[in-house]
């Protein structure tokens, strides 16, 4: 067994690349451990929205968290331009949710108030200043809630800032390494079992996104978690169709740089299997030419899957192994693991220094899995 670290991370996705970024800020020596390629799964497959508000609609810790890693980005995109030149597109030009039934407005102007009343800025425009906005959009919608924060980044290239962030202060990345166990769980040293041979390290943080579960299940937890699938596409325009992100209960259109418009996501759980269907991609493009007519006469560009992690309650596991200290856990982010990457790495690197951490850490704890399966 070679070189000792400090912590070693299992998983390069978007929440393992930004734990290595910020643990790596605090001085400790990281390895990433990563069976394909960095943001090869999940992260890449990601539209990159940030929408604390337009994902997250009640008030409770989940919100609290969303908000405050939304709010990390506008730096973030400095500290990360600076120290790798990858930019990683931060757009913040708001969010509209659109309501095509009364239940739906009533259902937002609902949200709109508990929002605003909470110190967010979120309002109700009739359809006619959506239009104003948005001239594409279809007519068949009666309104939208109006969320001006909300925005979206390249969620690709956030990741691989994250990881060449965190090389450039000291940390390792090893990527097509596959782990096999994770041994000496008692010990103050733990040995992690590889394709590549044995690694130590004092603290093991496991991001690895759908495929957590297995790991954990190792280690003696049946974490509640599982596969959702979400198929998108993208299309390019000869022109600029849309400005703001457009959200409906059965679609997304995000518009990123070069006209390129992306389009998800279905969700089609207790799948591995990254395969686009036909009536998953019949169904987005139905709603998204509903929701912007003019998409109809765009280039289609390419189609893929991505595999997100939802655990049973909807909220992320962010802590440590009930009955291992030496090994934390920050996985089930679902549709939201891009806007929480931030976040996420700053509470992992909070938990594995002893920092005092934000109350609503123990909504997320992994002290809510009722009787966990101990070897």
């Amino acid at each position: 067994m070679g070189t000792s670290y400090d912590v070693i991370i299992i998983g390069g996705g978007v929440n393992g690349c930004a734990s290595a970024y910020y643990l790596s800020k605090t001085g400790k020596k990281i390895l990433l451990l990563e069976k394909d390629r960095i943001a090869s799964k999940a992260s890449s497959a990601a539209a990159g929205m940030l929408g604390a508000q337009v994902e997250v609609t009640e008030a409770g810790p989940l919100f609290e968290l969303a908000k405050e890693s939304r709010a990390i980005f506008p730096h973030l995109q400095q500290d990360l331009k600076e120290l790798t030149g990858i930019d990683i597109e931060l757009v913040q030009k708001g969010m509209l949710k659109l309501a095509y039934h009364e239940e739906e407005v009533m259902s937002l102007k609902k949200t709109i108030a508990l929002q605003q009343g909470l110190g967010e800025k979120a309002a109700w425009i009739s359809k006619e200043e959506v239009l104003r906005r948005e001239p594409d959009l279809g007519v068949e919608m009666l309104g939208a809630m109006d969320i001006p924060m909300d925005g979206h980044v390249n969620p690709e290239k956030l990741t691989h800032a994250f990881a060449k962030a965190a090389i450039t202060l000291g940390a390792e990345i090893k990527e097509y390494v596959e782990v096999y166990s994770i041994q000496d769980l008692n010990q103050e040293t733990v040995k992690v079992e590889t394709s590549e041979g044995s690694f130590a390290g004092d603290s093991i943080v496991v991001t690895a996104g759908a495929w957590s579960k297995r790991i954990l299940s190792e280690l003696g937890l049946n974490l509640p978690s599982y596969p959702v699938k979400g198929e998108c596409f993208s299309v390019l325009t000869d022109k600029p169709i849309l400005e703001s992100t457009i959200f409906t209960d059965s679609c997304y259109i995000v518009p990123k740089s070069g006209n390129r418009l992306v389009v998800g996501a279905t969700m089609v759980p207790h799948t591995f299997s990254e395969k686009v269907s036909i009536g998953g991609l019949a169904s987005l493009m139905k709603e998204a030419i509903r929701t912007l007519p003019a998409i109809e006469h765009a280039s289609f560009e390419r189609t893929w899957a991505g595999i997100r992690p939802q655990t049973g309650d909807g909220l992320p596991f962010l802590g440590k192994h009930p009955t291992f200290p030496s090994i934390f856990i920050a996985t089930g982010h679902y549709r939201n693991g891009i806007l929480l990457s931030p976040i996420t790495g700053k509470l992992v690197a909070g938990m594995i220094n002893g920092w005092k951490l934000p109350d609503y850490m123990l909504a997320f704890g992994l002290e809510r899995i009722q009787e966990p399966s101990m070897r």
